[in-house]
């Protein structure tokens, strides 16, 4: 059953895939408008979570974030399956504008290894192909649950010389392994760790549990760290790229610092571009010792 539904899945992405480009987002935002109209539980995710972050919004502008973040999160799915389809350079020309190249820049000739950070803001499909054309990282991923996409992605994410890692124990190593001889990586620095591997910190209005991966390798200056960030422009013709040095207190030995400055960073682009974030993302599981569940 798995290898048909992942047949039947990648299958539509090579759909999708076809259509100008204008169109790709159109049918984004279309299956974005239903999600917010019709009763599902993205929908119910999306809510709480912005209640929860911005709850200065009256009920008026909440409601219209959430329907404007579903319909980006509509683009970025169908942006995404062009992404994973299409050449990496058709996927890199879409990239219009670039902020902070000279950052990026330094970091590969610092002669250290180079930690790129991200998050599920934007189009990180993008993003990757951009990262991978500047340098070859080892980017690292969670897998799909169905084997065909995995399959697809790992094709794809690789196009240009680059190499990927799960979010396995192998997998951490050889991301690790990387730095320490003084290659490049991409992590995304806001996916929901176990409680053992990440701590509270501020995010928005509220506590976040946020992994200490990234900061513990660039504690006490062992890599460099770079922010990058793919973000639609709002004519829909394509993506600017900002690039941005990680703060001075992420190479902090102390690890509460260190966490809570990389989601300060993290932070400030969501606040700057709200409805681009992956709301529908179940972000806040875990909450601290005696605050009720959110989901």
């Amino acid at each position: 059953m798995d290898k048909f539904k992942g047949a039947l899945m990648v299958g539509f992405l090579r759909l999708f895939a076809l259509l100008p480009w204008r169109a790709v987002q159109a049918v984004g935002a279309g299956i974005g408008w239903l999600m917010w109209k019709l009763p599902n539980r993205s929908r119910d995710v999306v809510r709480i979570n912005l209640s929860k972050c911005f709850p200065e919004l009256d009920p008026v502008a909440l409601e219209q974030l959430v329907g404007r973040s579903l319909m980006d999160i509509g683009k970025a799915l169908t942006e995404s399956a062009c992404a994973w389809i299409w050449p990496a350079q058709k996927s890199i020309a879409l990239v219009r504008e670039v902020e902070g190249l000279d950052v990026l820049k330094a970091a590969l000739a610092s002669g250290k290894g180079v930690v790129g950070i991200t998050s599920h803001l934007g189009n990180w499909e993008v993003l990757n192909h951009f990262y991978c054309s500047q340098c070859k990282p080892i980017i690292f991923y969670r897998p799909p649950k169905l084997k065909a996409v995995d399959d697809l992605l790992r094709k794809q994410r690789v196009q240009l010389g680059n190499r990927v890692a799960a979010s396995t124990k192998e997998g951490i190593l050889s991301v690790m392994k990387e730095v320490r001889k003084g290659g490049a990586v991409g992590i995304p620095a806001d996916p929901e760790p176990a409680e053992t591997a990440g701590i509270f910190v501020p995010f928005l209005a509220t506590q976040a549990l946020t992994g200490k991966f990234v900061p513990n390798m660039l504690s006490g200056g062992k890599a460099v760290g770079v922010f990058l960030h793919a973000l639609r422009l709002d004519d829909g013709s394509g993506y600017r790229v900002i690039i941005e040095a990680a703060p001075e207190a992420m190479y902090s030995t102390d690890t509460a610092t260190a966490v809570a400055a990389m989601s300060k960073v993290v932070e400030k682009y969501v606040r700057a571009y709200p409805s681009q974030y992956m709301w529908s993302m179940k972000r806040f599981k875990k909450r601290p010792e005696g605050e009720q569940r959110w989901y």
